[in-house]
């Protein structure tokens, strides 16, 4: 006898008698999982296999799948394929390549301060903790369709306003968990975005992000993962994303990232200069910079040339009065490659012959003529040689370089380029300043950075997508460069932060680089959250202070929250005396983790339920944002 736990249509592709000749693994894999009968019979039929993968358990044979979904990942499977052939590089989790596991970790932040990253001397005793959880492919099939949004707010110049249309160019904040905020996005913006920039948590594990044992190496990277893959889907097919990062997670997330969108997809990794001064108390090295891993959706990117610095333009001069303005001689002038048709002499006005270099020159005798007649190429002083003149005034910029560091004058205090931690945490102060240093980013990005990022690969009127918005930075120079942004953030600092960095901009400020861009203020931008629905009955046992807290919570969710099929609920309560004994933390943990975590937030698909009490005002602008009924 044979247990079938599900059952299907089969695309299986072997023979029977040849299952080991047969070459598309994925089929394989996928037939397996779904334990279609065909290829149950075959593994059966073969005694070594039947007593590999099955467990006899008085007559009845038991299938371990996952063993025999690892045994066909091995590279010694199908050795007459290119899978017995290749050596892959990636990261595992458990033997299994994190890009091969289909599960999706979702993590819920337990004490704002988390990605909040401020902590004072009380903040620091706390434990802070990320819950965790893995969701089986089975599991997620209503996890990342698109949201219901409430709480429509519309902020420009003159203040805040009610949402009336929705359009697809306007600045939008989300606020709710960043992976179902991109599913819910996607296939309205899928394709249209340029610039992705984001400044993910670092998983340093210290005092800026301590994380419990659950949120390690790997499940950090899961984390990460599913981000991208959603996210990447977004960008235009000439967008690029940049990722920040340091040490901690800097050369995984490369690989991963390799993974993800391909070895030929990446452009670089840019050496950022964040502090400007060193750690005279290190003991090793003082760390002085962060890292920003750059890829596009187009292997052929190009990034827009920046405008030269007076530094990067002082050896332009015109001693001669030039009319064309400044000038700088001495550019190339030979062929990189040896061409016989570029291999010829010149004969000077003075009978100097000038022997041409070893490939040639870099242009033919016509070609070369025309620019000697026009003075771009011309001979030296003693006409032993020619020299080719660039001038100022045709030059477009230059290619950013992958080193970014502090550009000082006079003034050190004065960065010209990228700024720096320090620069942030000035404009942080004068944003918001109501709230004490010790609650502010500890960590932020000062706005040079973003705005050399944007300058680099948007046009203006392009989209760019930050779903760390932190304090809205990226948001911030977005909107003041004249783009259209899209961010998200799930912790209630957004209100605090982004929302009230926003409105400050909109209205017109001086602070980060306002006045590099002559920025008057204008413009606007809508706030929007994901409908909760099991969401809110985490953010309630994440806040309680006690079991009894704990207790009542658990009464309104039995009758009122999606709990888990998986759960027995008359278990639970004959068993209540046990649950009470339980520390404060663990109680926590299993309330959670009864819920349906397919079911965080309201489905678009189920707006009219009335038992989610959505109104007709955001029944009318949800339908116009996904474009369904009106």
């Amino acid at each position: 006898m044979l247990i079938f736990f599900n059952s299907g249509g089969s695309n299986f592709g072997c023979k029977e008698g040849s299952f080991f000749g047969c070459k598309k693994q994925n089929v394989i894999v996928e037939d397996a999982l779904k334990l279609e009968p065909k290829l149950i019979k075959l593994l059966l039929s073969d005694k070594k296999i039947k007593k590999h993968f099955f467990q006899d358990i008085e007559g009845t044979y038991v299938f371990d799948k996952i063993k025999f979904q690892k045994f066909i990942s091995n590279k010694q499977f199908l050795p007459d394929s290119y899978t017995a052939f290749k050596n892959k590089i990636g990261l595992t989790t458990d033997d299994e390549y994190i890009t091969e596991k289909k599960d999706v970790v979702l993590s819920w932040p337990y004490k704002d301060c988390l990605l909040e990253g401020g902590q004072d001397k009380e903040d620091a005793k706390r434990d802070e903790i990320f819950w965790n959880e893995t969701l089986a492919p089975d599991e997620i099939d209503r996890l990342l369709s698109p949201k219901v949004l409430t709480n429509w707010k519309k902020y420009e110049k003159d203040g805040e306003h009610t949402v009336e249309e929705v359009s697809e160019k306007d600045n939008l904040i989300i606020k709710g968990n960043n992976l179902l905020g991109l599913s819910s996005i996607l296939k309205k913006y899928r394709g249209k975005v340029k610039l992705i920039c984001i400044d993910p948590p670092y998983n340093k594990g210290g005092d800026d992000f301590n994380y419990n044992d659950t949120f390690n190496h790997s499940s950090w990277l899961t984390f990460m993962k599913t981000r991208l893959e959603t996210s990447f889907d977004l960008l235009d097919k000439n967008g690029s994303i940049f990722i920040f990062c340091d040490d901690n997670e800097c050369f995984y997330l490369k690989v991963l990232c390799d993974s993800i969108f391909g070895r030929d997809r990446f452009i670089s990794s840019i050496v950022w200069r964040n502090s400007d001064n060193s750690n005279n108390d290190a003991k090793q090295f003082s760390k002085d910079h962060n890292f920003i891993l750059v890829y596009s959706k187009n292997v052929n990117w190009e990034s827009i040339n920046l405008e030269r610095t007076e530094e990067q333009s002082k050896h332009y001069k015109n001693p001669d009065n030039d009319p064309k303005g400044p000038w700088f001689d001495g550019n190339p002038l030979n062929s990189p490659n040896p061409r016989k048709n570029l291999m010829f002499n010149l004969k000077a006005p003075n009978g100097n012959t000038i022997e041409h270099p070893p490939n040639g020159w870099r242009w033919d005798r016509e070609t070369l003529k025309h620019k000697m007649d026009s003075g771009e190429i011309r001979y030296n002083s003693d006409q032993t040689n020619i020299i080719r003149r660039t001038y100022l005034r045709d030059q477009k910029g230059l290619p950013p370089s992958t080193l970014w560091v502090i550009v000082e004058n006079i003034n050190w205090l004065d960065l010209k380029d990228t700024g720096h931690t320090r620069q942030a945490k000035s404009e942080q102060k004068r944003y918001f300043p109501g709230i004490p240093t010790s609650k502010l980013f500890k960590t932020p990005k000062p706005e040079k950075v973003i705005k050399k990022i944007i300058n680099i690969s948007t046009n203006p009127g392009d989209i760019v997508l930050d779903f760390f918005a932190g304090s809205g930075t990226t948001a911030s120079v977005a909107i003041k460069m004249n783009r259209q942004v899209i961010t998200m953030e799930q912790m209630d600092y957004v209100d605090t932060f982004t929302v009230k960095r926003l409105e400050r901009v909109v209205k017109g400020d001086d602070i980060g680089i306002s006045k590099d861009v002559k920025w008057q203020g204008g413009g606007s931008f809508i706030f929007c959250e994901l409908a909760k629905a099991n969401q809110e009955y985490i953010d309630k046992i994440n806040e309680a202070k006690d079991a009894k807290s704990l207790l009542k919570i658990w009464k309104t969710m039995q009758n009122k929250a999606f709990i888990s099929y998986k759960v027995d609920i008359k278990t639970i309560n004959s068993s209540i005396a046990e649950f009470e004994k339980l520390p404060l933390e663990d109680q926590k943990r299993f309330l959670i983790e009864t819920l349906d975590k397919n079911m965080l937030y309201v489905p678009y698909s189920e707006i009219d339920d009335a038992d989610y009490n959505i109104s007709d005002e955001d029944k009318k602008l949800n339908h116009k944002f996904y474009g369904g009924k009106a």
